[in-house]
Parts: structure tokens; sequence; C-alpha cells
């Protein structure tokens, strides 16, 4: 099947990628040109475990191919996947301008049957504006289909590769017909693909990440209440988790989500909302709970340093959002950096991934380390901000050794109490008790 995919960024990469990888000739078009040129060449543009391996494989075969030429990249194609980003707009809702400009520009280029998938994470009613932006110059046959993602940054390859589930907002027999086509190599064993209207398939996305931060945000409530009553969060989090009604996943406490998709969709959900004169409480809440918990951390650390932290020095591990990829949109680690810089403290940060996308956000107003050793060198204390997994049984007499304190605030509960004790730290983290 030959397909083409509209926007190169996170979820176009992917997605071209992995249809290629099973045999399906496919044409990313993206309107960088610079862009273009490092793909073209073998240059990946984003960090995602897995992923380059199949992109290199596919460019050389020939089944993978770049262009800034939209006429060229959709020419061939039977399937059109949109892969546009929907940035938040000051209100919260949904900026659709990619989605809708690239419609109006394929009603002009249309000459035949196309089949338009939408995979963008978009707010309902979005697919009939796309039908009516392409309609508006082009009279021939055509179908939107809604067809949102759901990969997980850090393990995006497997998600795609062999999906929990497919979900297809269509009502078009010829379009669920090229779809099950197209998806038929990924549910060889037996995952469902789910088909409902266009509508409904747009607010699922919305929904099952606007719960997965419900999920989150309510643990990181109960763990702020273990600390006031002087219970211990990750055992009230494998009591609940045991309960398959609940399960397992999602369960974490921790310093509050961050990334592309939980705080643009759950913002969204909520606008959408109020455009209906529906009041969502909850997800006011949920918006809530995550911007008090990034700062969780802070009073302890204030309170440590009996309330003065300028001219102190920080060692910070991690600015990812999450570990195994490089996105630092919303980071938890941003803000953190923030409230230290306004105490009048300095930083010295190392992520594996992510040292470069902050560099473009926030510049210089940090230090950047070459390891995470480096980083503590002269440092006052040491925060952890993500849960890489070279973080999680380090070197405790190095850092011992390297701090000016002993002291450790981590957002990620990555250490075990007891053992923190019997080295002699200062130990806070989330939802537990203070080791001194």
């Amino acid at each position: 099947m030959k397909i083409a995919v509209v926007g190169t960024g996170y979820v176009g990469l992917v997605t071209g990628t992995c249809f290629a990888e099973t045999g399906n000739n496919v044409t990313c078009v993206d309107i960088d040109a610079g862009k273009v040129k490092m793909l073209s060449n073998g240059e990946i543009t984003i960090y995602e475990p897995g992923l380059e391996k199949l992109f290199l494989r596919n460019l050389k075969e020939g089944r993978l191919n770049f262009t800034t030429d939209l006429a060229a990249g959709i020419r061939d194609a039977v399937i059109i996947c949109l892969a546009l980003p929907t940035p938040p707009g000051e209100d919260g809702s949904a900026d659709l301008k990619y989605i809708l400009g690239v419609a109006e520009d394929l009603g002009q280029l249309l000459t035949d049957y196309k089949l338009i998938v939408d995979k963008s994470t978009v707010p309902v009613g979005t697919a009939e504006k796309v039908h009516a932006a392409i309609a508006k110059n082009y009279k021939g046959e055509f179908d939107v289909v809604s067809n949102p993602e759901f990969l997980r940054e850090g393990v995006a390859v497997e998600d795609f590769m062999k999906p929990y589930r497919v979900i297809i907002g269509t009502r078009s027999d010829r379009a669920k017909k090229l779809m099950n086509d197209l998806y038929a190599p990924f549910v060889r064993q037996g995952n469902p693909v789910i088909f409902m209207d266009e509508r409904s398939a747009e607010l699922t996305k919305y929904a099952a990440n606007s719960f997965l931060a419900v999920k989150i945000s309510f643990m990181n409530e109960i763990a702020k209440l273990c600390e006031l009553l002087g219970a211990d969060v990750d055992m009230v989090r494998r009591g609940i988790g045991s309960d398959e009604r609940i399960g397992k996943r999602f369960l974490f406490p921790g310093i509050g989500y961050g990334g592309s998709c939980f705080p643009k969709d759950v913002k969204a959900l909520e606008k959408s909302s109020i455009e209906v004169n529906y009041d969502f409480k909850i997800l006011k809440a949920v918006m809530t709970v995550n911007e008090i918990q990034k700062g969780h951390l802070l009073p302890g650390i204030k309170k440590y340093f009996k309330g003065n932290l300028k001219g102190k020095h920080f060692a910070l591990w991690g600015l990812a959002f999450k570990p195994n990829t490089d996105d630092t949109r919303e980071a938890p680690a941003l803000s953190i950096i923030e409230s230290l810089l306004k105490e009048g403290a300095t930083v010295c940060a190392f992520d594996p991934e992510g040292m470069k996308n902050v560099k473009k956000q926030i510049g210089e107003v940090i230090e950047y380390a070459g390891n995470q050793y480096d980083a503590l060198k002269d440092a006052d204390a040491l925060i952890i901000a993500t849960e890489w997994n070279e973080f999680r049984t380090p070197d405790f007499a190095k850092i011992g050794d390297l701090l000016n304190n002993k002291a450790i605030f981590d957002g990620r509960n990555l250490f075990d109490l007891s053992a923190l004790e019997d080295l002699g730290f200062h130990y806070e983290s989330v939802g537990r008790r203070v080791v001194n």
C-alpha cells in the first residue's frame, strides 16, 4: 500500500517508519527543508528507543522517503495520514490551523479517491471540519477517518507494532476496508480494531489521556495525605494496585505529569466541556493538583537550608518529563529550575537525552554536566526529577563525597528509605517519611 504521512514530528516519524516496516511504501512530507534533508540523509530527528534501527532499514530499502513537496508526496498515495501539531491556545483549546491548512491544500490537489486519516489529537468535530475544508475545492470522492494514536514516549515503537487496540472513527464501508487492511499486520494476535463514529473516536483519545492524568493526580494527593498521617505511599499503592478494578499502572506518586500529551489533552477536553456549558470539575481539580505537585519538593528543600537558598548550588538529575525520551515539554524539572533560580540558587543538570532540548528552551541559565556525577561537584544537595534507570542504583559513596551535604530530594521515589538512612543521608521523597 502507498501511504503519505504529513508531518514528521514525533507521531509522524513513528507512524511513517512503522507503516514502512510492514512493507508499505511511505512518503513523509514536512515544510521544514532542513529536517527533510537530515531525515533523507539518515539522521533521525527524535530520540525514541528502537526507532532508529527501523528508520535506517526502511530508508535503505527505499520504503521510506521524505519530501517538502505535498503534491508529490500524496500523488500516488491511497491513504494520507495527518500527523500535525495541535498546540494549545491561550485558553487551552487545540489550535487546528496546521491541520485545516493542509486540508485546504489537499482540496486543491486531489484528483481521485483518497482516504484522509487524522492521527493528531484533535477536538470532537475536527473530522467534519477537515472534510469541509477539503470539499471547498474538491468535489470528488474521499473519506476522512479519525484514527488517534496511543503511543507512549519511550515505548512508542512497541506500542505501534503491537497495539493494545486500534481506534478507528468512520462510517464509510470503503474506509473501513482500507483501514482493516492497513492494520492487519499489527493485530495478528487478536488485539481489537474498534470501529466507531468519528466524534466518538476523537473523544476516546482525550478521555483516555485525561483518565490517566486523573490516576496520577489522585495518587499525588494520596501521597500528601500519607505524609500528614505518617503512612507510606508505596504500601498504599501496592494495596490498591492489587485490586484488578484499579490496576497497578499510573499509581506511582511523583512531582507531576508533563510531556506533549497529558497537559495539552486535559486542557483541551476541559475547553471542549466549557464550549457545551458543562462544568467538568474533575479535570479542573486534576490541573490544579498537577501544577501544585511540581513544586512539592521545594518546601522541604527550603526547610533543610533554613529558609534561604540564595547562593546555594544544586545538582539536578533528570530534565525529560519521563525516562527514555528527550521530550522536555511541560517537564516538572523546568518548574523546579525556575523556582530555584527565583530563590537565588544555581543549578547544574544532567539528563541522558533531554539537555539539548532544555538548552533550546531556557538557554544557559543553568549549567549542563557531562554525566550524572559531574553534576554533583560543589553542589549543596541533589534533586531527582526523572526516573532514568541509570539513576536507580548509583554509587552512594561517590554521591556523598561529591556533595557538600549528604542531602537528596527525590521526586520519583527511586531509593529505599532504610538504605539511605544507614548511609547517613538526609533523604526526602514523595508520600514517605523523611530520612535524617
